[in-house]
């Protein structure tokens, strides 16, 4: 008689991202917003959505952008994840080159609920996400209490700190 053996399951270690998105370029999937929804489609582990905002570009880009921020499950790694990332921008036709051009796609890792994370390739929180509106705002509306673990303060608190900032017309 063979004995039995009884397997503890395995518990993989899921984390809680925060994916900003963004398109000002016509792709095979259509217009820039329907090129994030396509995006978004690629990501897996998606458990929130924040509708498309359209923004002004920053930098010489004449076209304006198509932004929104994916909350996501994941059991990997930010390295791990950026590298993903990486290859959904390029299967999406982005190529490196210059800075602030237009671009099909841009997937950035915004918020880990892991805290901070730098290496030589990536550094979580994203470095300038407290001071874009077109991150903020999209991410308030899915995320607005996640705080920032470099500051302490919410999203909610962020965006409105930024929003202060703009001049109203």
């Amino acid at each position: 008689m063979m004995p039995t053996t009884t397997f503890a399951p395995v518990t993989i270690p899921v984390a809680l991202y925060a994916i900003a998105l963004g398109s000002n370029r016509r792709t095979r999937h259509g217009s820039p917003a329907a090129t994030l929804q396509a995006a978004v489609a690629t990501l897996g582990g998606v458990i929130a959505c924040s509708p498309v905002l359209t923004t002004a570009p920053v930098g010489p880009s004449a076209r304006r952008f198509a932004n929104a921020v994916a909350l996501i499950e994941s059991a990997e790694a930010p390295p791990a994840l950026l590298d993903r990332l990486k290859a959904i921008e390029r299967a999406f036709g982005r190529r490196r080159g210059q800075r602030w051009s237009a671009r099909p796609i841009d997937l950035d890792i915004v918020l880990w609920s892991g805290g901070m994370w730098s290496d030589s390739r990536l550094t979580v929180p994203h470095r300038l996400f407290r001071t874009r509106d077109f991150v903020l705002r999209p991410l308030a509306a899915v995320a607005p209490r996640w705080r920032d673990p470099l500051t302490g303060l919410s999203v909610m608190h962020l965006a409105h700190m930024v929003d202060r900032r703009r001049p109203h017309p």
